[in-house]
């Protein structure tokens, strides 16, 4: 087997001779003697990519994925289904064009999925404009509180403790650099404290964040959030929403939010390791030149035909990078493809057949948990996701070690005060596999 260094004898030869030294160790005359190591590292010998393999997947076959066993983990990233025929969708010819679309006549594969993935999502959540788009959820709730700061003029952005709390922390790391205050509404029986909103809400406030579903899948009251929100001048109302949601939820534009945003991955993206994943950006025409990322318009030709253009492209790429909206230098363009296929495929119908099923069988594994002493959290409606008493993640780890399923999430990784675990269940979890489940969660 060859080594995995690609220079030959003859290569370090030419090499050295260009610098005219004699040998590779004459590159290192200037550290001391005393400094250098006088013997061979302490490394295995090389291997072959054969033995590299097996050794590298015997490893791997040690992990359970969701793949092989059933799972009820998610906090922010879904096993949801992902109809077969996406994979070669994606990979056609027709899509397969400029990544970086600044030539149109070029980039049209790329440039009409982004379009279609913008006019689907405007659809989906009820705005008039989205992008195309930004990194995962974490950065679009960062790039939305920069985006109402820069409209409004105010640097006060109020996020609810029920959203997401790894996006809380990107937007505590980028707020430092736009000199923005983070303050956070408190939490009351697994919802947002709207009084306490009403107290923190002041004429400094750019914008107010809630996430429905929740964090802990509970489905927030957004139109008296949007509302309350609406009382303080220039102050926008940010929905963080399940796409999925949408299928059955009210659409947050119909109920007051000025901004939309949310993690795609549910729609068609594999979980993998927890990326790459899709973040998505919806708002109205009020934003339309602040808002990050890319933005396709469509046209025609010289001949008449149907064609498609960058419309704005406000980032540091195109533009001084003190005028720019933002530095993202990505549109997860595959992902992008991949969502807009979903979208495609499910339609409307197939989408709320989706999100009916995930609650169905998110209702009934809470009932069988609570037939075995697990109760409900808090009283409040949920969708897809719930959190019971009575169970720790350690208690559920003793309860699942040598068994076939990968459990929930225990939530006092981030909330100090609630040593309790929260399940989701999808479309794909059986009744079979809930059983079994809830009996294993019962200790048998």
């Amino acid at each position: 087997m060859h080594p995995y260094l690609p220079q030959t004898e003859q290569d370090i030869k030419n090499m050295l001779d260009t610098i005219g030294l004699k040998s590779i160790d004459d590159l290192f005359n200037d550290v001391p003697e005393s400094m250098r190591m006088k013997k061979e590292l302490d490394l295995p010998k090389a291997k072959s990519e054969i033995e590299v393999r097996r050794i590298i997947g015997g490893m791997a076959a040690k992990n359970l994925s969701s793949n092989d066993v059933p799972t009820f983990m998610g906090a922010g990233l879904y096993d949801h289904y992902i109809p077969s025929v996406i994979a070669p969708m994606i990979s056609r010819g027709e899509f397969l064009t400029s990544y970086t679309p600044y030539q149109p006549e070029v980039s049209q594969g790329t440039l009409q999925y982004i379009f279609e993935f913008q006019s689907l999502l405007c659809e989906l959540t009820g705005m008039t404009v989205a992008n195309a788009s930004v990194y995962d959820h974490s950065n679009a709730v960062a790039e939305t509180a920069i985006m109402c700061a820069n409209v409004s003029k105010k640097n006060q952005i109020l996020v609810s403790k029920t959203l997401n709390p790894d996006s809380v922390e990107v937007l505590y790391n980028y707020a430092k650099g736009h000199n923005l205050e983070v303050v956070l509404i408190e939490e009351k029986d697994g919802i947002t404290d709207l009084e306490d909103l009403k107290a923190k809400l002041s004429d400094e406030t750019a914008c107010v964040m809630v996430q429905s579903p929740n964090f802990f899948g509970i489905i927030e009251d957004l139109e008296e959030a949007a509302e309350i929100t609406h009382t303080a001048k220039k102050a926008s109302f940010v929905a963080a929403v399940d796409p999925i949601s949408l299928g059955i939820l009210k659409r947050p534009g119909d109920i007051g939010a000025d901004v939309v945003i949310g993690e795609g991955q549910a729609l068609g993206i594999p979980v993998e390791f927890g990326g790459p994943s899709l973040g998505f950006m919806c708002t109205t025409d009020k934003f339309l030149r602040k808002l990050p990322g890319r933005i396709v318009g469509q046209t025609v030709d010289k001949n008449g035909n149907r064609c498609f253009v960058l419309t704005l492209t406000a980032r540091e790429q195109h533009i001084r990078r003190e005028k720019a909206t933002s530095n993202i230098c990505s549109n997860q363009g595959v992902n992008t493809l991949s969502a807009t296929m979903y979208m495609c495929l499910l339609g409307k119908e197939g989408l709320k057949e989706v999100a009916m099923q995930s609650l169905s069988k998110a209702h009934y594994l809470q009932k069988k948990l609570e037939e075995k002493g697990y109760p409900l959290k808090w009283n409040q409606p949920f969708f897809k996701e719930f959190v019971v008493e009575g169970l720790t993640a350690e208690k559920q780890r003793e309860l699942l070690k040598d068994k076939k399923f990968i459990g929930g999430f225990g939530i006092k990784r981030y909330y100090e005060k609630y040593d309790n675990v929260m399940f989701a269940v999808t479309e794909q979890r059986t009744k079979e596999e809930m059983d079994e489940f809830a009996e294993v969660l019962g200790g048998k």
